[in-house]
């Protein structure tokens, strides 16, 4: 029999396939659409087919056969038997202050068990209608029909996200990045409540940014990308600040402190670079130390409520912690029986590494009391919103997240981004998406507790890559980043279930739009009351072959930044250094005199806009100062600062495209030299104070014009 698997391209090509392939047979992009699965994309270019081998890799990650046309026939005769056979959609998810109309027959009885113990009971009818008072919530909805009884999940959400109270500015910092006096080799949560203090008592700075503080994974060496974390949600004890820990008073750690010394100096010297894995040995060892000194009542109460808390997700989370002290960090090479938490083997592996559980249980609760302390010093400080966290888009297959998480997680496939303009082959991140199917089925609930959790100790959230609540590009393994496709979500459910659990925990929320977006995602955004973010270097208006944006054309509802972890610092680009950096690496498509010429072109361009809108003098230089003063010209709500840009740091802190050529995530912030500046340095940093002042100086929209001072770095 025919099969659909046959596939001509090679499977470490990086080609797409060729343009006279065949088109997948009708019935099985049917069968792919059910499933929430695009037949076709497009990179800008006009529309691309999906071949059919990747459409049968996909649908099998979703557990759907479709390797034949025999196959594909049974697989969409099931779908369809199973969608009639419903009585309820897997979840249900609706807006609070909307009637919404349920697809039930006419004869049903209904009833909702609330999240808080109470009943309703809906009168039938000719049609079935949710009331628009339905209390905002978790709850349980249940169908009754002719002696057939079904239930799923009803989650009732709020309209919007809560949103920010007025504009402000604020710092964007890598924490790892920020190294104090205090620090042991790389920036802590100390420095990070030091910074949140300072930024915004000293400075009325309105909220501090971070990269993802999610666990890495262990391993030598480990992986040093905040944005492939281990677990998103535990934060990783890396961070910690081990003076603060309350039983270092009672400890001995003996010539730790001084080795801690040692590997700060070497940090801070010239061209030093921070060795994560060091930092973890040195901190690991005074852990184990503190973790042997008692703990008082009060303290033993607070742990263990904490561990009532977080629940079973925990207790995983600590299992496989110490499964891979034991067994190493991929779980998918572990002996058979140990490869699923919920094994008989893996209860007995709990039972024989109690201790072991028991001190990354510890270690769990240490991270978070000190994520408390930092969000509580920024509040203290004054800031509005406080601590902007950084959730990834997804986790380390290797990790912990992907063991605990295998059943709603899609095995065989990798997220990315197809390929366009300026990428034409396409990119393959290496994390397992979300079944789409499987989060409906259970009612979104790992996906709330990992917002939960992300937004505890946080002022806003930052949703990096959101536009992956609408839809993701899946690469199956073994194809290329070319050969995937794209994936639907429920966005009214992800949003819903997102807006839930930010309006519980106060949160402001912020997502990461750069890049391609779909049409209309940016407006649904925008009416949940979720901010994008807008980079002024790629602020144009296309309609007008793509002139620089003026200011009073920016939208409002966004974080409105110069740079990125991920893009060249502003002095780079001011020098053009960033053009000279990526040229020795080899990482330029066009010569490097054409690089060069383009990007004086664009200084050029803004260059003008700065001087048309009032903000810059003839004749005067295009500075920093100048540029942070153009956003604040915008409309945006928050004004984004990266911290570097206050010493005139040159050096990206990631170099996509790059992984040994280039020292990615392991910088110490540094002035315009490359000598690392501590964040004592920092505060007292002459650039500091004039980028500051500049802030400062400005004025909102239409009330006036706001003059940058003058003077470069």
């Amino acid at each position: 029999m025919a099969a659909y698997l046959d596939r001509p391209e090679a499977a470490g090509s990086t080609q797409a396939p060729a343009e006279d392939a065949p088109p997948p047979p009708p019935e099985l992009v049917a069968l792919a659409h059910a499933y929430g699965v695009d037949s076709t994309y497009d990179p800008g270019s006009g529309p691309v087919q999906v071949a059919a081998h990747t459409l049968v890799a996909v649908l099998a990650a979703l557990g759907v056969d479709a390797h034949t046309p025999e196959a594909v026939r049974k697989s969409s005769e099931r779908q369809l038997a199973d969608a009639a056979g419903r009585l309820l959609p897997p979840c249900v998810v609706v807006r609070s202050g909307r009637r919404t109309a349920l697809d039930v027959p006419a004869r049903a009885r209904l009833s909702i068990a609330l999240e808080d113990g109470g009943e309703w009971t809906l009168p039938g009818g000719r049609s079935h209608w949710l009331p628009a008072d339905l209390p905002l919530g978790r709850h349980r909805l249940t169908v009754r029909l002719e002696g057939r009884e079904q239930s799923a999940a009803l989650i009732v959400a709020p309209q919007r996200v809560p949103a920010p109270q007025g504009r402000s500015w604020g710092f964007l910092a890598q924490l790892y990045s920020v190294l104090s006096e205090r620090s042991w080799g790389m920036g802590d949560l100390g420095d990070l409540a030091e910074l949140a203090s300072w930024s915004g008592s000293a400075l009325g700075a309105g909220f501090l940014q971070i990269n993802p503080l999610h666990a890495g994974r262990p391993g030598m060496p480990s992986d040093p990308s905040p944005y492939r974390p281990s677990s998103r949600r535990f934060a990783d004890p890396v961070h910690l600040r081990i003076e603060a820990v309350p039983e270092y008073a009672y400890a001995d750690l003996g010539e730790l402190p001084a080795r801690a010394a040692r590997l700060r100096e070497e940090v801070l010297r010239h061209d030093g670079l921070i060795d994560r894995d060091e930092v973890w040995a040195l901190k690991r060892e005074a852990l184990e130390r503190l973790h042997r000194v008692p703990r008082g009542a009060g303290r033993e109460a607070a742990y263990r409520a904490f561990v009532r808390r977080e629940g079973d997700w925990l207790e995983r989370y600590a299992t496989w912690c110490a499964l891979a002290d034991v067994h190493g960090s991929d779980w998918r090479g572990w002996p058979k029986g140990l490869r699923r938490p919920d094994s008989p083997q893996v209860a007995a592996a709990r039972a024989e590494h109690a201790a072991l559980i028991e001190f990354h249980r510890w270690l769990a609760w240490l991270v978070d009391e000190q994520l408390g302390a930092a969000q509580g010093a920024a509040e203290r400080a004054g800031m509005p919103i406080g601590l902007i966290h950084d959730l990834a888009v997804g986790v380390h297959p290797e990790g912990a997240d992907a063991w605990v998480l295998q059943d709603v997680l899609a095995e065989g496939i990798s997220v990315g981004a197809p390929p366009d303009a300026f990428n034409p082959h396409g990119q393959d991140w290496g994390l397992p998406p979300w079944r789409p199917d499987a989060l409906a089925a259970s009612g979104y609930a790992a996906y709330a507790q990992l917002l939960r959790a992300a937004a505890r100790h946080a002022g806003a959230l930052r949703i990096d890559h959101v536009m992956g609540l609408f839809r993701l590009w899946w690469v199956p393994a073994g194809h290329p980043p070319t050969q995937g496709a794209y994936v639907r979500y429920d966005a009214e459910a992800m949003l819903g279930v997102l807006a839930l659990e930010a309006h519980r925990a106060g949160t402001r929320v912020i997502g990461e739009d750069l890049g391609t977006v779909e049409p209309g995602v940016r407006e649904e955004l925008a009416a949940r009351g979720i901010l994008g973010t807008s980079v002024l270097w790629f602020e144009r208006d296309w309609r007008l072959g793509g002139a620089v944006l003026p200011p009073e054309l920016w939208r409002a509802d966004c974080l409105a930044t110069l740079t990125t972890h991920d893009l060249p610092s502003t002095a780079a680009r001011l020098s053009g250094e960033h053009v000279e950096l990526r040229h020795r690496l080899g990482l330029l498509t066009r010569p490097l005199g054409e690089e060069q010429a383009g990007a004086v072109r664009e200084l050029a361009e803004w260059r003008a806009e700065l001087v048309r809108a009032g903000l810059l003098a003839e004749g005067d230089a295009l500075t920093p100062e100048a540029l942070y003063g153009f956003l604040l010209a915008t409309p945006a709500a928050l004004v984004g600062v990266w911290l570097p840009d206050t010493v005139g740091d040159p050096r990206p802190q990631n170099l996509p495209g790059t992984w040994d050529q280039y020292p990615n995530w392991r910088l110490p912030v540094a002035d315009r030299t490359g000598r690392p500046v501590t964040l004592d340095e920092l505060a007292a940093a002459p650039g500091t104070a004039r980028l500051v002042a500049a802030l400062t100086a400005g004025v909102a929209p239409g009330c006036g014009r706001h003059t940058p001072a003058r003077g470069g770095w």
